[in-house]
């Protein structure tokens, strides 16, 4: 009988976005593919150190010891690495102790049509192409920032804190914002204070999320989610009856009216913080790993011309 992925919480994650791959890496930037591949070849029995989403990953994959009957979450290696240099990852995996026995290794190619095979959840990468497909076949995904490494809190617990516009809720209030100004969007989000929100690109990860919560119950449940978001009053009101009409649930929830994030994100102990602007990713990875999420298409609103992505990583490093 054939191993069923449906019900279970499924998370795609690259091997830089999993261990600390800066050296090789940067052998990759400066001396091409045959170095990065013949380094890796050389170090194949050294073990990797921890990425930025080690912590989140080891914490999810221990939900399984608290639901064995169910097992939700299978974490899945995606890869751009050859299946000839991706002895070195699986051989950390093994010493770290993680379980995760499936991959995907293609040489250098998209990895995109594979993650509606797996039924993807949520993708991590630090390659932007990828993560732009996958925004676009709408699956929550995030190019995670590789420029520091964190310490494990060691607890188990899991903690994750989104944006809301473009990340959980549409780009469509965002829209508003961009084209009218502020004012325009305080009365837009005044006048639809009863209208939910349409889901982003994270709402379902969400869900999942919070019938894992439901169904551990809140005095064994390690997951505590919070909103981490620009909006203040008057637009709080249409987000929290938003959440309340989806039935789900947030643990915590920061309306900053404009403050930097990443002392609430370092207070929260994010593991992971997911925003679609750099100008919040980039300052929020100082303290705690942030994955920018790229807008559907590639423009905010998918229609105005102007793209907002970064230049990407390289596709065969990671």
């Amino acid at each position: 009988m054939a191993y069923e992925l449906a019900g279970k919480m499924v998370i795609g994650v690259s091997s830089r976005a999993l261990f600390d791959l800066t050296v090789e890496n940067q052998i990759f930037e400066e001396q091409g593919l045959e170095a990065y591949q013949e380094y890796q070849l050389q170090h194949e029995d050294v073990v990797l150190g921890k990425g930025p989403g080690f912590a989140l990953i080891k914490n999810l994959l221990a939900l399984n010891d608290l639901l064995p009957d169910k097992r939700p979450v299978e974490v899945i290696i995606m890869s751009r690495n050859s299946t000839n240099t991706s002895l070195r990852v699986f051989h950390s995996i093994e010493h770290y102790g993680l379980d995760i026995t499936r991959a995907v290794l293609v040489s250098g190619a998209p990895l995109s049509p594979y993650l509606k095979a797996f039924h993807t959840d949520l993708f991590l990468s630090a390659y932007e192409d990828d993560v732009q497909k996958a925004i676009d076949d709408g699956i929550a995904a995030g190019i995670i920032c590789t420029d520091h490494i964190y310490e494990d809190r060691g607890d188990g617990s899991i903690r994750i804190a989104f944006d809301g516009d473009a990340v959980i809720f549409s780009d469509s209030s965002e829209l508003v914002y961009k084209q009218g100004g502020l004012k325009a969007f305080e009365e837009n989000e005044r006048k639809n204070a009863d209208t939910p929100l349409e889901e982003g690109p994270f709402a379902g990860f969400l869900r999942k999320l919070s019938a894992i919560q439901e169904e551990l119950g809140p005095d064994h449940c390690p997951i505590r989610t919070a909103l981490v978001t620009s909006r203040n009053a008057p637009a709080h009101e249409r987000v929290i009856k938003t959440l309340r009409s989806w039935n789900v649930r947030l643990d915590e929830a920061f309306f900053l009216g404009g403050i930097e994030k990443k002392d609430f994100l370092k207070a929260f102990g994010a593991q992971i913080f997911f925003d679609d602007q750099s100008v919040h990713t980039t300052p929020a990875s100082e303290e705690v790993p942030s994955a920018r999420v790229p807008y559907r298409g590639g423009v905010l609103g998918g229609d105005d011309g102007k793209a907002v992505n970064g230049p990407g990583d390289p596709p065969a490093s990671g």
